[in-house]
């Protein structure tokens, strides 16, 4: 009698079966854009690669306002390369600030989650698996990637950058090399963790990063806060966080290294810094 052979498929990695087991989840892509014809190419081809390789279901929305650059041509060249099933195009005809970005995007979006995220290669894509597994572990209602715990870092940001980045800590030593664009001692400082600790002290958030902008959200929660949130410009991610404490929804974190963008300029001029300055005062007042 001719045996049987049973052949079996070999075991998935821990990984691969946390990471491959959601397929009915769509993860949507929020990558708003200015000036971004450089970076672009390379944040998608990355995405990509990330979502192909782990299994997930995506669509990258591009939200450009209006860049004079090029970055639309760069945009609709994408869309043909990658299928409009996964790349859509979605501008407008002028900078009309972050936050509006985002709610026009969210617009677009098929997915039941979403993924909000810089396009100038400062946020890596690689970290995308890591923020879907957390909140299958903890069924959380956002992850957000922090700078400020385990081992994420930021790296390439003068004094100036980091000090909106994380709050303003008017009374630290030293502040006067503002004004300096490459600060002597610079290194050995840590003003960053010191305003951010300043920051948690007065809105009390409930996440070590107020201000990344590398989150997943259920996309009924971002919905939610969208329409709680009043800020348009750099601030809106900061109330974004505040407002998800007080509607009491659970924040996930996973650590991530932040890197200063390769091409462009960085969009924080004198005019962020004064909105920074006003929506964190306006935060600590109405919260």
């Amino acid at each position: 009698m001719a045996s049987l052979e049973v052949r079996r498929s070999p075991p998935r990695s821990r990984r691969q079966l946390e990471v491959r087991s959601p397929r009915r989840d769509k993860y949507s892509v929020l990558l708003p854009t200015y000036n971004e014809r450089e970076n672009l190419p390379l944040i998608v081809w990355l995405l990509v690669k990330s979502f192909s390789e782990s299994g997930i279901n995506y669509e990258i929305i591009i939200i450009d306002d209006g860049s004079p650059d090029g970055t639309r041509d760069v945009a609709e060249q994408l869309e043909k390369i990658y299928g409009s099933d996964r790349i859509l195009l979605k501008p407008r005809e002028k900078k009309l600030g972050l936050g509006t970005a985002y709610i026009h995007g969210m617009k677009h979006a098929t997915g039941n989650y979403v993924i909000i995220m810089d396009a100038d290669l400062s946020h890596h894509p690689k970290f995308i698996p890591e923020f879907i597994r957390k909140q299958k572990e903890g069924n959380f209602d956002i992850v957000s990637g922090t700078r400020y715990k385990g081992n994420g870092g930021v790296y390439g940001w003068d004094l100036k950058r980091k000090i909106i980045s994380d709050g303003v800590l008017l009374s630290c030593p030293g502040w006067s090399l503002l004004g300096s664009s490459d600060p002597p001692i610079l290194a050995s400082w840590d003003y960053s963790r010191g305003a951010n600790f300043l920051t948690q002290i007065l809105l009390r958030p409930g996440a070590s990063d107020l201000t990344g902008s590398f989150r997943l959200y259920r996309k009924e929660v971002l919905e939610k806060l969208m329409e709680k949130c009043v800020s348009k410009g750099y601030v809106f991610q900061m109330e974004m966080i505040v407002r998800a404490r007080q509607l009491n929804y659970t924040i996930g974190e996973v650590p991530i290294s932040f890197v200063d963008r390769v091409y462009g300029e960085s969009k924080l001029g004198g005019n962020e810094i004064v909105s920074f300055l006003k929506g964190l005062l306006t935060l600590f007042a109405t919260t």
